[in-house]
């Protein structure tokens, strides 16, 4: 087959920025050569060369923005950005959804530790050890929650629209990459929701809660906060010190190079 046949019967795709680390090492520079089957959807055909489609925000075919059913033709060239990716004009399309308010969070079992960071930061955040994936994507679709998960597969179902994959495995720099991606400093509410379920805490007397802490806590402290749901109560100890410098370093880290 010549270069020129060869041609006509594939397409180039090239996906930018943070969209390339869904690709293998040995193709990191961005640019697939596919030759697919027939005219796969724009979304169909960029999640078999790796990037989930939350992932996805603007898409261009031959330099034309374009949605996600668009049909691709063989010898068309597909380009791929990331969310917040740097433009000289405004896109007329994105294909992906606007950045929510206040991003609420569902995680897939293996982001226990992450969780409880967002829900000390004060975002509704659910998790669950025995989340099956499918009940990860209903959510995401019924509540309006940006599924968090490094299952692929988990990101790739049509239900899911707002998703993530953290690429760190430490959760306290999984965190700095969510803070950086949805500009999470701005919307943060420290300790304003029980880290162990998830509800928002209320405002408690030293009375109120002198039977449920160690002894000699209330003489210490006035200030507690208590969980409606599962009654732990909370205080401006030693733990509260350290997560307050978390968020302390999370502020500094949100725009840093």
């Amino acid at each position: 087959m010549s270069r020129e046949r060869e041609h006509d019967t594939v397409v180039t795709v090239q996906l930018h920025g943070a969209l390339k680390d869904f690709l293998p090492v040995r193709e990191r520079g961005g640019v697939v050569t596919v030759t697919p089957l027939g005219t796969p959807s724009v979304k169909d055909l960029l999640e078999a060369v790796g990037p989930p489609h939350p992932e996805i925000d603007v898409v261009q075919v031959d330099g034309q923005p374009v949605g996600f059913g668009h049909r691709v033709q063989p010898g068309s060239r597909v380009d791929a950005y990331p969310a917040r990716h740097p433009f000289d004009e405004a896109p007329a399309i994105r294909v992906g959804p606007p950045l929510p308010d206040m991003p609420r969070f569902v995680l897939d079992v293996g982001l226990g530790r992450l969780a409880g960071f967002l829900r000390m930061l004060g975002f509704d955040t659910l998790w669950r050890n025995d989340f099956e994936d499918a009940e990860l994507a209903r959510l995401s679709s019924t509540e309006e929650r940006v599924v968090l998960s490094r299952d692929l597969g988990v990101l790739k179902r049509g239900e899911v629209v707002l998703g993530y994959f953290p690429r760190e495995t430490d959760p306290a720099e999984q965190l700095v990459e969510l803070v950086r991606r949805y500009e999470l400093t701005s919307r943060m509410r420290p300790f304003s929701r029980c880290i162990a379920c998830n509800t928002p805490l209320t405002s408690a007397t030293p009375h109120e809660v002198k039977d449920r802490v160690p002894e000699g806590v209330t003489e210490r402290h006035t200030r507690f906060q208590q969980c409606p749901n599962c009654q732990r109560v909370f205080w401006a100890g030693s733990h509260h010190q350290r997560m307050q410098a978390l968020v302390d370093h999370l502020r500094e880290r949100e725009h840093a190079p």
